[in-house]
């Protein structure tokens, strides 16, 4: 649908779900294609299929769509020659007698000379994730076998057995049991290599279970011979943390693996000469500390060697490591990452010799960062609060400039408004920032109604584009959008998260309301007509603020925490909580003085509650018990239940009715106009 003219994509919420949108970069080894993944609605509307474009690394020639299906194509990458991978779970185009058409995604390939593309690899429970080297074609890919299965063959039968006798049931013998928004199992996670599938060599390496499938990262030395992956080490649930794997390719023998009691690893990356390893790692969280984050450089093959933090006297929480193919002047690995830093996320280089980390872009939001072959330059997709994803091009050593764009899909048009900064100082000394979206009917003669939208996380920031939290919309309906970075946000140093830690209704309701009270000193806002929203921490926020003020119109809350006590055993991550919280039967003041179900009874504020019945996260049974007490007590309030969704609403016609059904709820509490059930509920 073509808006029109004096309206935006953003004024017709069927416009706004129909934006294509823009995910992953891949770059080709000899540096001329780049390939990124372009997401539509299908043609019925009822989903999102990815398609895979080549993008002009040059700029000069518009995007080409690479490939078409009905079940479209993720997770692009490149083999050594050229030829072109990714996951799909289309059919092949002329099945063997029997065999069904499953929807398990599998291998794929497309020539570097173009041509149709072809199922390369396939596994019976389906391929989850997929590494290449870049000097060798061997395959490292992770997929999962039933308990009981020696290989795929065996693997093969039991799923087989299982669904012919229509049986659904999992048996856990250990934690956890759940992620974000799925079930773990009946599978076991494991990691394989493949030596050469393009020539037809499939023996299967089994290089070991990872035990959760949750932990991700996959990586192959430049000449294909190591595999270093994320897995699982600890017995006991507190005991539980990510440790990197390193294993011969070849035979599956574990050479060494990387971890610490107070520390989880991930992102593994090798640098070029093969032995040495470049990955994150993160401090375990303590009731005391929230953690912090690095990169960190460990020889790949000693197990005697515990490695070296890269970044001692660096303040923000680096993303994935990207190791240049080229070393350094003195031979020693240049990294580039990402970092979220006062509303942006800029891409650095670090030079691993010399300590000396260099930004190299002045705004944006920054990721899928590739590097070039010669070294000299990068690609990355850049987004910001006011602009979505798409590919630009960067030079790998001068600092502070701005991209150069590359042509692809994924633009959306004019904006309903204009992005602009609220400073402030809290209560303690800390400067505080936040986004303000301003529409554009805002003035001092006609002053915009103003929705404060907190953040989840709580680590995280506003930085970025969003689909699913996205301000445009609520300024095409007219209000000014306060996006606030409050205690506990990344991108302010590790001061930042101290001040919140240890009481998450504290110094982040503070920063948030003083953020919100500086915004409506603006003579174009309105300070009678405002209303707030968050999701997931943002949720909780939600909540605990209803539960201390009256100020707001309207509060909608989406995913939230509400009794602290019983999440603390049904979130799918309860150990993480306990660390942070306590143990609800021994130490329980943070429970006393944070769960806002203890103050139900002074609530007032009109609730508009969501959520999805698949959100292991933050699960369904937090809306129920807040949805119940809002009756209890008597509190103007609306339940929207989404069974088929978990944290995140994703299904394009959920996502049209979640935002019409939050605008009904604030124009009726907030502009006092009448309202109106959305269609189809």
């Amino acid at each position: 649908m073509i808006p029109m003219p004096d309206s935006t994509a953003f004024h017709d919420l069927a416009a706004f779900v129909a934006l294509p949108r823009v995910s992953s970069l891949a770059l080709s080894p000899d540096g001329t294609r780049l390939v990124t993944v372009v997401q539509e609605l299908s043609t019925d509307h009822t989903t999102f299929i990815g398609a895979l474009w080549d993008v002009d690394p040059s700029g000069e020639r518009p995007a080409r769509r690479l490939t078409r299906s009905g079940r479209g194509e993720s997770a692009p990458g490149f083999l050594p020659d050229g030829t072109l991978l990714f996951l799909s779970s289309r059919p092949v185009a002329d099945p063997g007698e029997g065999e069904d058409d499953k929807r398990e995604a599998a291998l794929w390939s497309l020539p570097a000379g173009g041509g149709e593309a072809s199922q390369l690899l396939t596994r019976p429970g389906g391929i989850d994730e997929y590494a290449t080297a870049s000097g060798a074609s061997r395959i490292a890919l992770a997929a999962a076998l039933l308990p009981g299965a020696a290989d795929a063959e065996q693997d093969a039968r039991l799923r087989e057995a299982r669904q012919k006798a229509k049986v659904s049931a999992i048996l856990h013998e250990s934690v956890p049991a759940r992620f974000w928004d799925h079930d773990l199992g009946p599978g076991l996670p494991r990691v394989f290599t493949v030596p050469d599938a393009a020539a037809g060599q499939s023996a299967v390496v089994d290089c070991g279970e990872r035990r959760v499938a949750a932990y991700e990262g996959i990586a192959l030395s430049p000449d294909g011979s190591l595999i270093a992956y994320a897995a699982a080490v600890g017995t006991l649930p507190d005991e539980i943390r990510a440790a990197i794997v390193v294993a011969d390719a070849a035979t599956g023998r574990q050479l060494r693996v990387l971890e610490s009691p107070d520390a989880e690893f991930g992102a593994p990356a090798f640098a070029p000469d093969g032995r040495h390893l470049v990955c994150t790692r993160e401090g375990r969280i303590t009731w005391d500390a929230p953690g912090d984050v690095t990169l960190w450089l460990a020889d790949a093959m000693d197990d005697q060697d515990p490695g070296r933090d890269l970044l001692p006297g660096f303040d923000h929480w680096p993303g994935a490591p990207v190791v240049s193919p080229v070393p350094g002047g003195d031979g020693t690995p240049v990294v580039y990452f990402t970092a979220d830093e006062a509303g942006h996320a800029p891409v650095f280089r670090l030079s691993t010799g010399s300590g000396e980390v260099v930004r190299l872009t002045a705004s944006g939001a920054y990721s899928d960062v590739v590097v070039a072959p010669d070294g000299r330059t990068l690609y990355a997709l850049r987004s910001a609060v006011d602009s979505p994803p798409a590919p630009v091009r960067l030079d790998a050593a001068a600092p502070g400039r701005q991209p150069v764009p590359l042509p692809c899909p994924g633009q959306v048009g004019e904006l309903p408004g204009s992005l602009t900064e609220v400073h402030t100082t809290a209560e303690d000394g800390t400067a505080l920032r936040a986004w303000l979206v301003l529409p554009r009917e805002a003035s001092a003669a006609t002053p915009a109604p103003v929705l404060l939208w907190v953040h989840g996380g709580p680590q995280g920031s506003w930085n970025s584009w969003h689909w699913r939290w996205n301000p445009w919309v609520a300024a095409a309906a007219g209000y000014a959008v306060v996006l606030p970075d409050p205690a506990l946000s990344t991108g302010y140093g590790q001061r930042m998260h101290e001040r919140g830690w240890a009481h998450w209704g504290g110094a982040p309701y503070q920063d948030v309301m003083a953020l919100t009270d500086a915004a409506l000193r603006r003579d174009d806002l309105d300070s009678e007509r405002t209303a707030m929203m968050g999701g997931s921490y943002g949720g909780y926020m939600a909540n605990w603020i209803a539960t201390r003020t009256d100020r707001f119109k309207a509060i909608v809350t989406h995913a939230s925490l509400w009794n602290m006590y019983s999440f603390a055993g049904v979130t799918d991550v309860p150990a993480y909580w306990m660390r942070r919280q306590g143990d609800p039967l021994v130490r329980t003041e943070r429970y006393e003085r944070e769960s806002p179900h203890l103050r139900a009874a002074k609530i007032t504020t009109p609730m508009l509650v969501i959520h999805g019945d698949k959100d292991y996260r933050v699960p369904i049974g937090e809306a129920l018990a807040l949805w119940n007490d809002l009756a209890r007590f008597e509190v103007p309030a609306k339940f929207l239940y989404f069974p088929d969704e978990g944290h995140w609403i994703l299904k394009p016609n959920n996502v049209r009715l979640w935002y019409a059904t939050v605008l009904g709820f604030l124009a009726h509490h907030v502009l006092g106009e009448q309202w109106h059930r959305p269609e189809l509920v």
